[in-house]
């Protein structure tokens, strides 16, 4: 995947969530049985994209080859009484914040780099598809 593409795929995330609890036949928010509520689900995508990808853009940025341990930050650490429809709001926005960042880079920052106890040696393309398979996993879970 181009790093064009790779971008793109990574921006159609939020929209992507939309269409889904858009299909979604059952009241949002509620509870399936194997999981995480459709709420907690974006809350979850939310948490992550500040607490995870955005600050290891950070660390990247700052720091000479960061050092990451694998991050679950679950639900946040505090609850958040935020609507569903809210919550993919502020998600689409920090993930359109995000995009803005890694478009932003030149050749040099794209290929900063840092490396996770579990995955080894990621660039920003690394930490992008890491990303991208984080959020098919939630996608796949709403569907």
């Amino acid at each position: 995947m181009s790093r064009t593409e790779l971008v793109a795929s990574f921006a159609a995330v939020p929209g992507r969530l939309a269409t889904v609890l858009a299909r979604d036949d059952g009241p949002r928010g509620g509870r399936p049985s194997d999981g995480w509520s459709s709420r907690e689900e974006v809350l979850h995508l939310l948490v992550v994209e500040s607490v995870v990808w955005q600050r290891r853009l950070d660390d990247l940025e700052t720091m000479d080859d960061p050092h990451w341990s694998t991050t679950e930050p679950g639900l946040g650490p505090k609850p958040d009484p935020r609507p569903i429809d809210d919550l993919l709001s502020a998600f689409a926005a920090a993930r359109t914040a995000t995009v803005a960042r890694v478009s932003s880079l030149d050749e040099t920052g794209w290929a900063r780099s840092g490396t996770h106890a579990r995955y080894g040696l990621l660039d920003v393309a690394g930490l992008l598809r890491l990303a991208l398979d984080h959020d098919e996993e939630h996608l796949a879970a709403l569907e």
